[in-house]
């Protein structure tokens, strides 16, 4: 008797064991995995391995192309993600995890070797599968209060842009840099092109921080031929809300020598009165800069610089003084 009770006590002892150990290596791979929590204290990716954000940004849209990498998401989709997308806002990380898990979504920290600031990566599990959804990522300031959107509906098809977002996220805090997940042609007709539709992910995510009065700049390219003489076209899009905010970024961008043409003042080329954001930002009575840029401002160097740091000069004044009509 006095054998099989010590027998018992020892397999208990062991079971008690075992389940503990289990416990702390779930801790340790949620933790890995950038997992937060509720609490305003907890601050997640502290000690996360510096990244080169610009690196994970053209690792991620080297594998855009057309015809290929698009899949239509249904209402449930756009819903759920956007809603998530607001919890994160929020500072609602386990919750806004659990959803995104449910769509095929991850959330990470990692921490800009550049910047040194941390972002939330929130990221489609197909992204690395042959057949991508191609809805798209986003990079959100956890070091700082969200307060405005960079959008970048045309990776690689406006080519240099996705590169120009990073850059502006960088050089502002409190931004959340929306990049579109596949190529303007990758899906059937012009279903992947966002800028012009409602129902993509890309939509609903900018429609949810519009809801919550967070102004935005969209950013565009446009071919040499397609607007003689200018470097960039700045536009408020449908709505005037942006307009005061549009003529301080026209007179920053002139500042650094670029040559701009006002939509507002004139009639330019691809003013963006179409797009799809900024009618939700017009309907909100929210800020919306429609930004095209020409190939020598959005392809690197210090033209790119230059554009970044005038575009930076606005996300700050947003950061700092977020409006709140």
């Amino acid at each position: 008797m006095s054998a099989t009770r010590s027998r018992v006590i020892t397999i208990t002892t062991i079971l008690l064991v075992i389940a503990g150990l289990a416990g702390g290596l779930t801790a340790v791979l949620h933790a890995a995995r950038g997992g937060g929590t509720d609490n305003a204290t907890h601050r997640p990716g502290r000690g996360a391995q510096p990244e080169d954000l610009a690196q994970e940004v053209a690792d991620y849209t080297s594998r855009f192309g057309p015809s290929h990498g698009y899949r239509q998401p249904g209402r449930a989709d756009r819903t759920a993600i956007a809603q998530a997308i607001g919890l994160l806002v929020d500072g609602h990380r386990a919750q806004a995890e659990l959803l995104l898990s449910e769509r095929d979504f991850t959330v990470r920290t990692i921490r800009d070797r550049v910047s040194g600031h941390r972002y939330a990566e929130v990221a489609d599990r197909t992204d690395d599968a042959v057949t991508p959804r191609g809805w798209g990522r986003v990079y959100m300031d956890l070091d700082h209060t969200p307060r405005f959107s960079i959008q970048v509906p045309h990776p690689v098809f406006d080519e240099g842009t996705e590169q120009l977002g990073v850059r502006v996220l960088r050089d502002s805090p409190g931004g959340i840099l929306v990049i579109a997940g596949a190529h303007r042609k990758a899906g059937v007709g012009n279903s992947a092109d966002v800028a012009h539709r409602q129902d993509t992910v890309f939509y609903a995510i900018c429609a949810e921080l519009v809801r919550r009065k967070m102004p935005g700049i969209q950013l565009h390219g446009f071919a040499a031929s397609t607007a003689p003489g200018y470097d960039v076209v700045a536009s408020s899009g449908a709505g005037s809300a942006g307009r005061s905010d549009a003529g301080r970024l026209a007179d920053a961008l002139g500042t650094h020598g670029f040559h701009v043409c006002r939509a507002w003042v004139r009639k330019c080329p691809v003013e963006g009165y179409t797009n799809a954001e900024g009618r939700a930002a017009d309907a909100a009575d929210v800020p919306f800069l429609h930004i095209e840029l020409a190939p020598e401002v959005r392809l690197g160097g210090s033209a790119a610089e230059r554009a970044a740091t005038a575009m930076s000069e606005i996300t700050h004044r947003w950061a700092t003084a977020p409006v709140t009509t």
